[in-house]
């Protein structure tokens, strides 16, 4: 981080927080650039990749949920930064880091959701596709506008053109224009919209949702979902078939569908089944 940044922040660039009572197992991972409206400096992917990587290594983490300081959630790339150092070995390190960023949230084991409560431009937008889940404020509002500046946001583009039908994430793409919260869920980039003054409280019913639930198969599912997406018809009801198969022989899934067999409620007693 320079020293400008590091002044422009206050306290770290990405804030972690961890839930407690009945939403012990979310952590919060809050990009907090906000005078810089929480843009991808090389810093803050740099931190946003050392935070991920951590929760997913930490087998108490549960769910995720990205939100962000200040009136935006992410503005994109830092464009000063970028700037900078124009070369083409600068920007093929650059745009494969924040790569890296984007892959490890579908990678991951836990459920990432995330909290939008401002704009999300560029790759900022990108991160929203990226995440499993999307809950943001009725006051959001979404685009990819690197062609504004002549530059087509190709990378946030192969999220986008699997979150929204091809001819919608190409008008985004091609216009740059914003949409706002209600036609992003219609378009199928966020979940949930909600008022800001119930935005939390929306992100913590979902979070309670995915907690009721057992880990493994949570994070079984999530691990299949993407590889199936990638792959023919044929090879994603193999890769299923295998993943239902192991999936049934979880403890977690025995015990579950005895339950249901039962009609009683299942006990799934530790946390991490």
């Amino acid at each position: 981080m320079t020293s400008s940044e590091a002044t422009a922040a206050s306290g770290p660039l990405v804030l972690v927080t961890r839930g407690e009572g009945d939403l012990a197992g979310v952590v919060t991972l809050t990009l907090n650039r906000p005078r810089q409206f929480n843009a991808l400096s090389e810093a803050m992917l740099d931190a946003l990749q050392d935070a991920l990587d951590d929760v997913a290594r930490d087998a108490t983490a549960r769910v995720v949920v990205l939100a962000a300081a200040g009136a935006a959630f992410c503005a994109g790339h830092d464009l000063k930064e970028m700037c900078a150092e124009p070369s083409l070995d600068y920007y093929r390190t650059l745009f494969n880091r924040c790569t890296r960023v984007m892959l490890t949230i579908q990678r991951m084991p836990q459920p990432v959701i995330a909290r939008v409560h401002g704009i999300a431009t560029a790759a900022g937008c990108h991160l929203v596709a990226m995440c499993d889940l999307a809950v943001a404020a009725s006051a959001a509002r979404f685009a990819v506008s690197g062609i504004n500046v002549g530059l087509f946001c190709a990378t946030p583009g192969v999220a986008l053109s699997r979150n929204l039908t091809r001819k919608q994430a190409m008008e985004m793409l091609l216009t740059g224009d914003f949409i706002d919260a209600q036609t992003a869920r219609e378009r199928g980039l966020v979940n949930r919209v909600a008022p800001m003054e119930r935005l939390d409280g929306e992100v913590a019913a979902l979070c309670r949702s995915i907690l009721a639930k057992p880990a493994a198969a949570v994070a079984a599912g999530k691990g299949l979902f993407y590889r199936q997406a990638e792959t023919g018809i044929e090879a994603a009801y193999q890769m299923a078939g295998q993943t239902m198969a192991c999936n049934m022989m979880e403890a977690c899934a025995l015990e579950g569908v005895q339950a249901f067999i039962e009609k009683r409620t299942p006990q799934w007693t530790k946390p991490t089944d």
